[in-house]
């Protein structure tokens, strides 16, 4: 690699930075009156979906424009009386407004980069073409969320009801693989018919917006095979990487597509380049077929090429105890998750360039592919955006409801770190989660997640397994310098996914902390009488997390449904997940109802500009 190339890299990235805290200024908006950020832009918006001007609804839309989540503005809507119907139709429209800024943002770093001639010219031409991919997958998503999520599932679940997964799978509508496999995910779309529906392939139903993404592929991939690349040595591997993703998106036949797409997986795997494409991987949105998302992005790794060596050994050392005390009978699954943990390919860096999908939310960190016969083979890449989070919580207002919920007294010791002890809040965050997509890797077979998936929400256990595992993982090799950062880490997190009730593509995430919460209540970490109480039961809760974990990795072992260990935890009631203990459900009930009626008003009795 050049030199001239390695300088790029490290001016790029701190454009890219800069750029971030740039756009968290919008929440000044709400918190400064002098705020240099154009109000007029928020409030719009605001006309257009009919919110009332308010700073609370202000801070609903900056959430959407700044964190691309959408959950303060339907919770705004919701207040002000809008039917469901409405609402749908709302978020399409803000969805757009999103896109469109973002759209524009991106063509402004990709002129920079031109203008600066960073890089070289097949990067240069990389990150033009993916750009022009992106603005078509942008265009998609809406046909992809309004087919899918908006019609589809709601028809299904309204005409069956909690038999949705029993009626798929006798009616052979689940995706298979080309040996007649069950699959975990798919890349198709139902279409209802005279007798029930019909399964096609992405580039069946949505014929035009797949022609239009081939097509773009194709000239990218002409245009590459003409310029040199002598700093990172990967054209090749890019342009193969490229030419499987064309192939996997024009696949009409279904028993073809899971096939394609593995072989995209492990093109993508031998990509190793410091700017890595996201391709389409995730499915959190679609809880019955798991229609995998279009996502598209560009990340670029940190050139200080920072590691997570401690979070990795410590992983492989709880993870080679606790299988040999629970695992002895099942070495297959031991040596195939001990293979991928010693081939993690670890990316630290930021988000360059998103969308589709992808401007519905962006990762904090990822762990992938999810396909594990591809990770048998090729392993799995992780994927951390640290300096983005941590400009993310800086950008964002202190809220009334936290310091109600957690006091004076607690937030300053999390403002201490985020905003006095960077390095120490780096820790933290290996700790818990890059320790996180760690524990995804864990007790996982090549077909745990299809078997465990018969009720449809294996998700719902999984993410709880992954932040556990980095947890357990801390555990065993404790750092007593940030022990009380990751209490208060977990006790912050737990609480704070109460917010997801109602946001059906992070539901997992909800669970995960409803989980949580049954432990944090359990060990006396926790209590409630009508307001919160926090001890630092530090020991009860580690135990706690020993025993919990310990039957979690046997319900995985033994390739159990997950809805049998997720009933333990809670139960669905009226289409949402409840705790089973009476103080957690009351307290839950509490949180959401405080969430509404106030979580979007700023904290007048605190000031971030003392920690600044």
């Amino acid at each position: 690699m050049r030199k001239k190339f390695e300088n790029d890299l490290k001016k790029l990235y701190e454009f890219i930075g800069q750029r971030q805290v740039e756009l968290g200024k919008y929440y000044e908006v709400v918190e400064d009156s002098n705020s240099l950020m154009e109000i007029s832009f928020i409030d719009e918006i605001m006309q257009e979906i009919g919110l009332k001007f308010s700073n609370q609804n202000r801070l609903a839309m900056i959430s959407r424009l700044v964190s691309l989540r959408d959950e303060q503005m339907v919770q705004a809507l919701e207040a002000e009386g809008f039917t469901q119907e409405e609402i749908t139709y709302k978020k399409r429209v803000a969805y757009f407004w999103t896109r469109n800024f973002h759209l524009k943002r991106h063509e402004e770093l990709l002129e920079k980069i031109e203008l600066e001639e960073w890089l070289n010219p097949f990067y240069r031409r990389l990150l033009r073409g993916v750009h022009e991919i992106g603005i078509v997958l942008s265009n998609w998503q809406d046909d992809w969320m309004e087919h899918i999520i908006n019609t589809i599932n709601p028809l299904l679940s309204k005409r069956y009801g909690e038999s949705v997964m029993e009626y798929l799978r006798k009616n052979d509508l689940i995706q298979k693989d080309e040996n007649g496999l069950l699959s975990d995910r798919t890349y198709s779309v139902l279409v209802e018919k005279e007798e029930g529906f019909e399964a096609k392939a992405y580039a069946d139903f949505f014929q035009e917006d797949v022609k239009e993404v081939v097509a773009r592929f194709q000239i990218l991939i002409t245009d590459l095979q003409k310029l040199p690349e002598d700093d990172t040595n990967q054209k090749e591997v890019y342009i193969n990487y490229l030419v499987a993703l064309k192939e996997a998106f024009s696949e009409l036949e279904l028993h073809k597509l899971i096939t394609r797409w593995q072989e995209v997986d492990r093109a993508w795997m031998k990509v190793t380049s410091p700017l890595q494409i996201g391709h389409p991987l995730e499915y959190y949105e679609d809880h019955y077929r798991k229609a995998v998302a279009l996502e598209w992005d560009v990340r670029i790794s940190n050139p200080k090429n920072l590691g997570a060596q401690k979070t990795y050994e410590n992983i492989l050392y709880m993870y080679s105890i606790l299988f040999e005390k629970l695992g002895e009978q099942k070495q297959k699954i031991f040596a195939l998750t001990k293979s991928n943990l010693q081939r993690v390919q670890l990316y630290i860096g930021r988000p360059a360039l998103y969308y589709g999908a992808e401007f519905n939310g962006l990762f904090s960190a990822q762990v992938v592919p999810n396909d594990e016969l591809v990770s048998e083979q090729e392993g799995k890449k992780i994927f951390a955006f640290a300096d983005n989070i941590l400009d993310s919580i800086k950008a964002k207002p202190f809220l009334k409801i936290q310091r109600i919920i957690f006091g004076e007294e607690f937030l300053n010791k999390e403002r201490e770190l985020v905003f006095k002890k960077p390095e120490l809040w780096h820790r933290v965050y290996e700790a818990t989660t890059i320790g996180h997509e760690y524990g995804h890797i864990l007790w996982l077979d090549s077909d745990s997640e299809t078997l465990m998936n018969q009720s449809g929400i294996f998700k719902n256990i999984e993410e709880f397994k992954a932040t556990t595992g980095g947890l357990m993982a801390f555990f065993y090799n404790e750092d007593e310098e940030i022990k009380e950062y990751i209490l208060n880490d977990v006790i912050k997190r737990a609480v704070g996914l109460i917010a997801w009730m109602k946001t059906d593509e992070v539901q997992p995430y909800y669970c995960e902390g409803l989980i949580h919460l049954e432990g944090l209540f359990a060990s006396g970490v926790l209590s409630f009488d009508g307001s919160l109480h926090v001890k630092s039961n530090y020991e009860a809760l580690k135990q706690w997390y020993f025993e919990t974990y310990e039957a979690l990795a046997k319900h995985y072992l033994e390739k159990k449904d997950a809805k049998e260990f997720l009933s333990r935890y809670a139960l669905k009631q009226e289409g949402v997940y409840q705790p089973v203990t009476k103080e957690v459900r009351d307290f839950v009930a509490y949180y959401w109802q405080l969430h509404k009626d106030i979580g979007r008003d700023i904290d007048e009795l605190s000031s971030k500009s003392q920690w600044i």
